[in-house]
């Protein structure tokens, strides 16, 4: 049997690597990369540092607006799809590549296997919302990583179709804690374990708004330790043109870091501060306090629990909520045991090997 991934940003990288070692002896397993993420520490050095082959084929898009983007995208993989005939498209998440490589394997009959199905945030606002929910209603296997997802499926009337299997994001995370085991991995320069937090800031409603990425900026900076804040070329961008100081009070800014760093940054946090949907989660696997600038999650399980709070419209609030106590010891596992991959592969081999 032929598979065939599609992936493009970050967090789809994380997801390919079990993937990919789950496929080796069972499946013939290509990999097409869209290039939706162009910036070596967001793509290629992924594939290095999580042992992930080298892609089969590379679009190369870039960014772009979202139609011209998503546009380029279908038109590339359409191509693709046809050369390499593979019996089951694979896609990941939610960004533009995932949606592409859905409606273009539907659109030539190839079926469709989504991995984190059933995610929903409820916010349309998000270009994320609208990919994840147009993939899930478009592809032919629904493998969620949580009973929220799977509720999520039927509600929508794709219950048949869909399968829990767990997050293969914590496999990934689980495998990276363990080899890093409990040496002193080195931090950057002048952090100290459980003296400092992690921050990230990406999404549109917080950056492009000279106002709200000022205000965030401000909290940030009176925090009562450092703060690493992870600086996307874009976020760094929009600071420059609204007028804002990144490097001012607490905030120490960073370029991102590879994912094991990252993991080892933030496990060695006093917490974490994100508009990410990846990090929020590895924080609760890691036991690490979060605190969340949006409004809602569809990681609801980590708010549940208490290791993450949302802060979203009275943004006076975010200081005192990173600094709140940590919450009552934890063993609950609702992202699954480690081995969604090998349980994902099984049920797209079960679908679709004929």
């Amino acid at each position: 049997m032929r598979i065939l991934s599609v992936v493009g940003a970050r967090p789809q990288f994380i997801k390919l690597a079990p993937i990919a070692t789950a496929m080796r002896g069972r499946a013939e397993h290509l990999i097409a990369h869209t290039g939706q993420h162009y910036d070596e520490l967001m793509s290629d050095v992924f594939f290095q540092d999580l042992g992930i082959p080298a892609p089969d084929f590379n679009l190369g898009v870039g960014s772009g607006k979202h139609g011209a983007q998503t546009g380029a995208m279908l038109a590339g993989l359409e191509e693709i799809i046809e050369g390499s005939a593979p019996d089951c498209v694979l896609v990941y998440g939610d960004t533009n590549s995932t949606l592409a490589a859905a409606i273009a394997a539907t659109k030539l009959h190839v079926p469709v296997a989504h991995l984190e199905a059933g995610l929903r945030s409820f916010n349309r606002r998000m270009p994320e919302e609208h990919n994840r929910v147009l993939t899930d209603h478009s592809a032919d296997l629904l493998l969620a990583p949580t009973q929220v997802a799977m509720d999520h499926l039927a509600h929508e009337g794709l219950a048949a179709r869909s399968v829990l299997v767990g997050d293969v994001m914590t496999d990934v995370l689980f495998a990276v804690r363990d080899s890093l085991g409990d040496s002193a991995a080195p931090l950057p320069a002048g952090l100290v374990p459980g003296e400092y937090y992690v921050a990230t800031i990406h999404r549109p409603d917080n950056t492009d708004s000279p106002a709200r990425l000022a205000a965030i900026i401000d909290e940030l900076a009176s925090l009562d330790k450092p703060v690493l804040l992870l600086a996307h070329p874009r976020l760094r961008s929009l600071a420059e043109q609204h007028g804002i100081t990144l490097g001012r009070g607490s905030i120490i800014p960073s370029p991102p870091l590879s994912y094991p760093h990252l993991i080892n940054a933030a496990r060695n946090s006093a917490g974490v501060v994100t508009d990410s949907g990846g990090l929020q989660k590895e924080a609760f696997l890691l036991r690490v306090p979060c605190t969340t600038i949006r409004p809602e999650t569809e990681w609801v399980e980590t708010v549940e629990l208490g290791w993450n709070a949302l802060v979203s419209d009275d943004l006076t609030r975010l200081a005192s909520t990173v600094r709140r106590p940590a919450p009552a010891p934890s063993d609950a596992s609702p992202y699954g045991d480690g081995q969604a991959a090998g349980r994902s592969v099984a049920a797209i081999l079960t679908a679709f090997g004929g």
